[in-house]
Order: structure tokens, then sequence, then C-alpha cells
């Protein structure tokens, strides 16, 4: 097993609004210069959240796949191609497939919590694509419970949501304390992230908002010291195509 930890107090930080939106960065964009730069078909993740609500006014997006997750609270979104404003709760998720171009803004609403992922879907093919978004509720989304462990299916088998990236596989699993094992897919990258509690996998100790990067495994095995909840990305450790840092690359 290969594992890489990124400790809260190291990851990227960022701000809106003079610090009404917070946010830590697990990857960063690369003028961020932070400790981990895009990997696999990974090419962004923040962990944004506001006390008291704010706004993040209409800005534009191309190419990329931005995944949103309402982790706690609610937020509204607003995009150029619906031209409405929708709501989304606790467990929500939002897809915006960017192609050749969309404007889109976001409230967060006082207390909430949301991670926002940027997905790197071979730029080449998606720049000349129209775009699309999807809402996506959490009654719609599969979970599985056994052993101490509910498995909420985000991205994979009976999961409604579809992506252009290929290979992805997303999952928020809740443990209580002890022992567990989930079992992954081969030639995976496994990025974990520890929204709250404390796990060990192997002699490394996670807390919240702690970040590991797992590859050399086909079955995560970790100790729950408390109830945990783990939000777990698997993506190709071989994309197949450019990405979009050497596509650019100056």
């Amino acid at each position: 097993m290969n594992i890489k930890i990124h400790h809260q107090a190291d990851q990227v930080k960022g701000q809106f609004n003079g610090g009404a939106i917070l946010e830590n960065k697990p990857i960063g964009f690369p003028q961020d210069r932070g400790k981990q730069a895009p990997y696999s078909n990974l090419f962004y993740w923040a962990h944004a959240w506001s006390d008291e609500g704010s706004l993040i006014g209409e800005h534009p997006h191309q190419g990329f796949e931005i995944m949103s997750v309402v982790l706690e609270g609610d937020i509204v979104h607003y995009d150029n191609k619906n031209k409405s404003w929708f709501p989304l709760k606790k467990g929500d998720v939002q897809i915006i497939r960017a192609g050749s171009g969309i404007t889109h803004a976001e409230q967060v609403n006082p207390g909430s919590r949301i991670f926002q992922i940027w997905f790197d879907p071979d730029l080449t093919r998606t720049l000349s694509m129209e775009p699309s978004y999807n809402d996506y509720k959490s009654h719609e989304l599969p979970v599985a419970t056994k052993n101490g462990m509910s498995v909420t299916t985000i991205k994979g088998e009976g999961s409604p949501i579809k992506m252009e990236t290929p290979g992805i596989s997303i999952f928020e699993i809740n443990c209580r304390e002890g022992n567990h094992h989930f079992n992954l897919y081969d030639e995976k990258i496994v990025s974990v992230y520890l929204i709250s509690g404390y796990l060990k996998i192997g002699e490394h100790l996670l807390g919240k908002d702690d970040f590991a990067i797992i590859s050399g495994i086909t079955n995560l095995v970790f100790e729950a010291e408390t109830p945990c909840r783990i939000f777990l990305i698997q993506s190709p450790q071989k994309i197949g195509y450019t990405p979009y840092q050497d596509l650019y690359k100056r």
C-alpha cells in the first residue's frame, strides 16, 4: 500500500467575500501552489462552508465537470442554461458538465458546508460539447448498511448520476467505532476525505478534514477510533488521455 496524507493544517486555504465563505482545499488550483497537484482525473477539491451565508456571484466555466455535494445545510444554485434558481439540501448532489461554456452562481446558506470537486473529463472532447446540468436528490442515491457501516453510492452501481469523466466511483461511508473494510476496484487510486471522526489506515491516524491518497490496494482496511463520516473517490491510475495540466502546460 502506498499512502500520502495531507492533514487539514497543510491544505490550501481559501475564502470568498471577505471570509464569509471559507475553504480547505486538499487539491488546490495550480496558482494556489498547494502541496498536492492534480492527479488521475481529479483536478480540484474544496471543502467550503459559511457560518452566516454568502453569495458567490455568476461566473463562467468551460470543459470541466464540476460536482457539488451538500454536506450540511443547504445551498441555492443558478445557471444561465436553466435561467432559474434551484435549492439543494444535505445529501443532494449537483453536476455541471461545463462543456463549451456555462455561467452559474451559488448561494451558500448559513451553517452550510459543501464539497466542490472538479473532474477532468478530457477537455479535447468536452470543450466542444453542449453544457448540461443536473441535480440529484439524496433519496435517489442507493444506501447499503452492513456490519456497522452505511455506504451511500453517489457515483457507481445503482446511482442515477451520470458523468462524462471515465472511471469514477464515489461513496460516502458512515461507520461506528471498530475495524472495517471496504472492497475497491483494481487499478484505482483511492482518495479519502475524513469529514468527521478519527480513523487509522495502517499506522496513519486521520482526524477531521484530513485527506489521504492511497494506491496499491483492493481492500481498504481501517480502524474507526470514533464514529466516522468518510468521503471516498476511486479514480483511474491511467486515464488514457492528456490531462488539462499537461495539455495547457506552458
